[in-house]
């Protein structure tokens, strides 16, 4: 298990800082220059539906059932109370030049924007010489964007990587998932160079919560997303494993928002995301494989379909599925002749 989580970690966030580049990942909110090369959104994406409460997918029972063996620090209420607060924000981020950005997040609760990081250089004349490259996240839309259906399903498979990063049991019986809150080697300090978000003095940064949150980049992206404050977590990483609702708000934050030249999950499942002549060549197709490949496709992707970690995360979807009434006829559930995105 230990080599799991770690070398999970090791995918998600080695780029440390570097994920504040998502701008050719084919989110549906990006515009620019810069998006030449980008993936498409999908023409036959159903239009939205109106928004559904996480509680009125699943109840605390059937949350019960998923995970009977979760540590007790994992509760429903922690769950829903995360995509409740959560889903009040959307940040929208702005490229000038090549690593110049500006990051602005909304409370949709007050409706007021606030600006939480704008780079030195941003007001520059070189920086402006380029149209800028935006894009949004809505973390309202978590599961929550079309119908009933589409938002279980996009449920089942977010609820497959966590149970698969913090699974501690018997293989392949998918009862053993969110049992660990932190991974095994808490020795290691997942540190690397950011000017953004640089490490605390002292702080570890191990994977931690249902996605296994690792390095100081990503605490710190994470942070300014949920709370508007990247200090929150540089300076207390422990609130990963210590407060459940901040524990599975990472975990949201990191299945929403896009990667480097990444689209996000959440795009994936719910079919915003569509292949471009790049994505093709290399074998990326839409359906849950493609989300392994965003997880952890440097270690699990391309090899075949008979590498373990890839096949433990496609039984805890078709065993969610399941137990969720549902089925995924084209699932497209395998990685296994998809390569991998490089950092």
């Amino acid at each position: 298990m230990k080599s799991i989580i770690l070398s999970s970690k090791l995918i998600i966030v080695l780029f440390s800082a570097l994920v504040i580049s998502a701008f050719s990942c084919g989110n549906s909110g990006s515009t620019g220059s810069s998006n030449k090369d980008s993936s498409q959104t999908a023409a036959n994406t159903p239009p939205p539906q109106k928004k559904a409460s996480i509680s009125s997918l699943l109840t605390e029972q059937q949350f019960n059932e998923l995970f009977p063996q979760r540590d007790k620090f994992y509760t429903y209420a922690a769950f829903v109370k995360a995509a409740d607060e959560l889903g009040q924000i959307s940040i929208k981020v702005t490229r000038r030049a090549l690593s110049v950005y500006q990051y602005i997040r909304t409370d949709k609760k007050t409706g007021k924007p606030q600006i939480v990081r704008q780079d030195p250089d941003w007001n520059e004349n070189w920086a402006k010489q380029k149209p800028d490259s935006t894009f949004a996240v809505d973390y309202g839309n978590f599961c929550s964007q079309f119908g009933a259906e589409a938002n279980k399903k996009e449920l089942a498979a977010f609820f497959a990587h966590i149970a698969h990063e913090t699974r501690h049991g018997e293989n392949a019986t998918y009862t053993d998932g969110l049992m660990l809150i932190h991974e095994s080697n808490t020795a290691l300090t997942y540190i690397a160079e950011s000017d953004e978000y640089p490490p605390v003095a002292g702080k570890k940064y191990y994977g931690r919560g249902p996605m296994q949150l690792s390095y100081n980049g990503n605490y710190g992206l994470a942070s300014n997303c949920i709370f508007g404050d990247p200090k929150i977590l540089l300076n207390n990483p422990d609130l990963v494993e210590t407060d459940p609702v901040v524990a599975f708000k990472a975990a949201i934050y990191f299945w929403m928002t896009p990667e480097t030249h990444k689209p996000s999950a959440h795009d994936v499942m719910t079919g915003k995301w569509q292949p471009n002549a790049v994505d093709k060549a290399k074998g990326r197709t839409p359906g849950f494989g493609m989300t392994i490949n965003i997880v952890n496709g440097e270690v699990e992707c391309n090899k075949g379909d008979n590498m373990y970690n890839m096949n433990d995360r496609i039984g805890f979807y078709q065993f969610f599925l399941k137990k969720m009434g549902l089925t995924d006829a084209n699932c497209a559930c395998s990685c296994g002749k998809m390569e991998p995105y490089k950092y």
